[in-house]
């Protein structure tokens, strides 16, 4: 099952927390969805250099609560916070809704999927070699702490007259253990061949050692006492 669903969605209610946390009826429903989706998108097109992996939505009696996490905080929140309060009367006349922003910083983004997934479409459109850009990401990723990580192209590689399918990978990716923090990232670069299709996995850990405070490899030596080995008799 972990194989073939979104990592995050398979995690969701069991160690992830819901991306929108609302209740409406089902009169209203479909229009706050909608609605979810419309501030997304337009966040996601205004702020496409800022690296923004992930928002939030809240909603409240009084108003409607946008948790941005960003690589580059400075730059959504601007000079004396100028660029932050233009982004919420925007989003305001948007919505016709009252709207608050938080800033969420990404402390690590180098092991951030969705990140990743954002450079390398960004080198593919400026026509790198694709096996060089996966290599490239794979060894930044693992440098910077992560357990494991999968890169997946699809698309006209190479300007190719064919589309098909190239991965790479490096750690491990345990998909379908729900206590492995795996994340998922998806971005399309737009080359004048055509769209190529950018899927990254990332192993961050696991959510318990994560919690905690520890790093898996000194948990694990702390907790575990190893036995010395017995002298077979050939």
């Amino acid at each position: 099952m972990g194989q073939k669903i979104n990592p995050t969605g398979f995690r969701i209610g069991v160690m992830e927390d819901w991306r929108s946390r609302w209740y409406a009826g089902k009169a209203e429903f479909k229009d706050l969805l909608v609605e979810d989706f419309k501030v997304r998108q337009y966040i996601k097109k205004r702020y496409s250099y800022a690296g923004i992996p992930k928002i939030e939505i809240e909603r409240t009696r009084d108003a409607v609560v946008v948790l941005l996490h960003t690589a580059r905080p400075g730059v959504i929140i601007g000079r004396k916070g100028a660029e932050v309060e233009k982004l919420q009367e925007e989003l305001q006349d948007l919505t016709g809704r009252r709207i608050e922003i938080k800033i969420v910083e990404v402390n690590r983004p180098e092991i951030d999927a969705q990140l990743v997934a954002e450079d390398i479409a960004e080198q593919l459109q400026k026509r790198s070699s694709f096996r060089r850009t996966m290599k490239r990401a794979l060894d930044n990723t693992m440098d910077a702490g992560a357990k494991g990580v999968k890169v997946r192209l699809s698309g006209r590689l190479g300007g190719a007259e064919m589309s098909r399918t190239e991965k790479a990978a490096a750690g491990s990716i345990p998909l379908s253990t729900l206590r492995a923090k795996v994340d998922y990232g998806f971005a399309e670069a737009k080359t004048p061949q055509g769209h190529i299709g950018v899927k990254v996995w990332v192993h961050q850990g696991d959510y318990l050692k994560m919690e905690a405070g520890t790093d898996g490899h000194d948990a694990q030596a702390g907790q575990v006492s190893k036995k010395p080995k017995r002298s077979r008799k050939r």
